[in-house]
């Protein structure tokens, strides 16, 4: 395997995606391959899916780059919204890259998704602070400013009417309480000026799954930044999990 070709693995509550990425430009060498997030989520069950997941990509064996549902540092899950809480304080690389037989390197899924945003999509060459927004089973946040990453936000998690902001406004709220579009719309539209207020970004990007319907609520989107969908849709977190792991090999001496 070419070194600039690596498999970057995007997990998520609901399922994990893979692809093998071209890291110097950005683009999938093959279509994303899939399988069931496991129910319970728990750490062994995660890991067999994993590497699964490596395993249908012709026995991979180079590095993977993993974007992970939790704040990650050092290759440790300290959190756990959607996945199980067995994660908290387990290291990700580690089960990852046992099982897989791989070298895996984790960090969070919507900053992973950022970066591929930052590097090939809608927030390249963007200067001042930029926000992606990743909206699906939960809200994940990845802030940039003037191109670089302050890690681990978690403003998904911020308190809107009592509750945590992500069981509010997620993509996933959107299905499981059957909104129409006029509902949801003016719910992600209190989240984004809630946002606004708190960090005046000069960029918004959404991202997940919804950003493919962009067109059906940005006539609800009242913020005075501009807001607009992931070049790279849905396929952001695996794009950006390859170039994380692009980038820590790179350090390597």
């Amino acid at each position: 395997m070419q070194e600039h070709k690596i498999l970057g693995i995007d997990v998520g509550a609901s399922g994990m995606k893979g692809a093998i990425v071209d890291v110097k430009t950005g683009k999938l060498v093959a279509d994303r391959q899939r399988v069931e997030t496991p129910k319970p989520a728990t750490p062994e069950a995660m890991a067999i899916a994993f590497a699964k997941l490596v395993k249908m990509h012709d026995n991979y064996q180079g590095v993977v780059g993993c974007g992970f549902p939790s704040v990650v540092k050092k290759g440790v899950a300290l959190t756990a919204s959607n996945i199980d809480k067995s994660w908290i304080n387990v290291n990700i690389e580690q089960i990852f890259s046992e099982t897989s037989g791989c070298q895996v390197f984790a960090t969070n899924d919507a900053d992973a998704a950022g970066m591929a945003e930052m590097t090939f999509g809608a927030g390249k060459d963007q200067k001042g602070t930029v926000l992606l927004i990743t909206l699906g089973s939960g809200i994940g946040t990845a802030l940039f400013l003037d191109g670089k990453l302050a890690p681990n936000t978690e403003f998904g998690h911020i308190l809107l009417h009592n509750m945590i902001a992500e069981r509010y406004a997620a993509s996933s709220v959107k299905d499981k309480e059957g909104l129409s579009w006029v509902e949801w719309g003016g719910r992600i539209n209190e989240y984004l000026c809630y946002i606004e207020r708190i960090l005046s970004p000069d960029l918004i990007i959404i991202g997940g799954g919804i950003s493919r319907d962009f067109e059906n609520y940005r006539r609800f989107i009242t913020t005075e930044c501009r807001v607009t969908p992931a070049q790279s849709l849905n396929a952001a977190g695996t794009v950006g999990a390859a170039l994380y792991a692009h980038h820590c090999i790179s350090k390597q001496p």
